[in-house]
């Protein structure tokens, strides 16, 4: 099955035929000419990932521009967020094949207008659009019968991108620290090692895969957490750097060999870049709110078009500068910046790079180790995984028997299924799946994926140990759902 998540089309490879590419990427271009944002000769950017099936889905979304009157353009294998900023940069559509930091068997591809990222109500006028097709074009089996040969990639939008970093930072900025990439299968890999470098870090590069990683930052798994410790350890980092698969997401672990929550990561880049309003999802560590920093906080539900819709209205009533951030750790910045003389361009959509730069310069400008920026926020910690293979379906099944329209009999119902290992449940957020507020302060979220078949679990605690131990619980609680 594919269809539209959280963030772009999705779903299982051997669903993703070329003939399905195709017609959705002529979809695309149907409705963007039905706004007035795509005329016949118009330029449309691609890009994709470093999963095995991405270049054959590029090539027939290649064959569907060119058959849609567009004129492709290939950047090449590059980040989501570069990819977005040179359709921004000249105000033409783009398109990245990626299933981000979901696994290997699934991909999937994210479209953007001209100015941004497709918002929810352009999924519905893409998915109206007439999406008949000549068959001849195709085998038996789906494939195109003559696919598109893709040409070289077209290095200046990579390198527009890692300028955007070099100029607002500047060359030098890093200078003096030791600093990590672990590199996997991850499409920022040589493009981050490149950009430290180039910033005044000594870089080390490590765990280079030719086989593709599902690197999920709000589902690390236990071999990322070692990875973390012995590579600060035995190679004397002061931190270590990655992302996920289309490098929209970031990972960041300091000397001690601990990764950073994103939530976390984003209250101290939102606050380091001195934005007046934040934007977050309601999944997002509560420490935003207890920080006193920011004059402006708006909550919604989960998935970029929410932030960037609620970044936009803030624009709107003038609430500048405006950013926003997932769990995930991915970063919006909806107006431009000023420092030092320097301006950062806006940049709506997810972006792994300009966190993790922006909380090392921070440290660096106080003089301190990147873990003693932590010292700055209320000690609330959060924790999450998810239960894979699990059908979206029996997700709603069990989730609904907490969503009655008697408020009172949903407390009762979660009590009953989680009382013993949370305590008393006082308050719960329909906004985005169930997010209870427990007598003890704490925090448990249950939500499915928008992107998987996947049940995805929050948890907040005062310490680590308490966030954790409650994840771990809530988690074998919900395993037992399947039977």
């Amino acid at each position: 099955m594919v269809a539209f998540g959280t963030s772009g089309l999705r779903g299982l490879v051997v669903d993703l035929s070329d003939k399905v590419v195709y017609v959705h990427t002529q979809a695309f271009l149907r409705y963007l000419a039905e706004i007035g944002e795509f005329h016949a000769g118009d330029a449309v950017i691609l890009g994709g990932d470093l999963r095995p099936s991405t270049p054959r889905m590029l090539a027939a979304a290649w064959s569907a521009v060119l058959a849609g009157g567009g004129l492709p353009r290939f950047a090449g294998y590059l980040p989501s967020p570069a990819l977005a900023f040179a359709g921004l940069a000249v105000g033409v559509p783009s398109l990245m094949v990626t299933g981000s930091h979901i696994p290997f068997d699934r991909n999937g591809i994210k479209f953007n207008r001209p100015h941004g990222e497709l918002m929810k109500a352009d999924e519905a006028g893409i998915l109206r659009q007439d999406m008949t097709v000549d068959t001849a074009l195709f085998d038996a089996a789906d494939a195109l019968r003559k696919p598109a040969v893709l040409p070289a990639a077209d290095p200046h939008w990579l390198a527009l991108y890692q300028q955007r970093y070099l100029d607002f930072f500047g060359t030098g900025s890093l200078a003096g620290w030791r600093l990590g990439v672990y590199q996997h299968s991850g499409v920022a890999r040589d493009l981050l090692v490149t950009l430290l470098e180039s910033l005044g870090a000594e870089v080390l590069p490590l765990g280079r895969s030719a086989d593709f990683v599902a690197l999920d930052t709000e589902a690390l798994r236990p071999e990322d957490t070692v990875l973390a410790q012995r590579a600060v350890a035995e190679h004397h980092l002061d931190a270590l750097l990655t992302t996920d698969g289309d490098a929209d997401r970031p990972m960041i672990a300091d000397h001690e060999g601990r990764w950073w929550r994103g939530d976390v990561l984003g209250i101290l880049t939102a606050h380091a870049l001195g934005a007046h309003t934040v934007v977050t999802p309601v999944s997002s560590n509560t420490a935003l709110e207890l920080s006193g920093f920011f004059p402006e906080i708006l909550r919604t539900r989960i998935g970029s078009p929410y932030v960037i819709e609620a970044m936009q209205a803030a624009l709107q009533e003038g609430l500048m500068p405006v950013c926003g951030y997932e769990a995930n750790g991915g970063f919006l910045l909806g107006s431009p910046l000023t420092r030092d003389g320097r301006t950062l361009a806006p940049l709506p959509t997810r972006d792994a790079i300009l966190p993790m730069l922006t909380v090392l310069a921070a440290a660096q400008d106080r003089g301190v180790p990147l873990a003693a920026l932590l010292a700055d926020l209320p000690p609330r910690h959060t924790a999450s995984d998810r239960l894979q293979n699990f059908p979206s379906a029996l997700s709603r099944r069990h989730l609904d028997t907490f969503r009655d329209e008697d408020k009172a009999a949903n407390l009762v119902a979660f009590n009953t299924a989680f009382g013993e290992i949370a305590g008393a449940a006082q308050h719960m957020d329909l906004t985005d799946g169930i997010r209870v507020t427990l007598a003890s302060g704490g925090i448990i979220h249950l939500r499915p994926s928008g992107n998987a078949p996947e049940l995805r679990c929050y948890t907040e605690a005062d310490s680590p140990e308490q966030a954790e131990t409650m994840l771990r619980k809530a988690l074998e609680v919900m395993n037992g759902w399947r039977a």
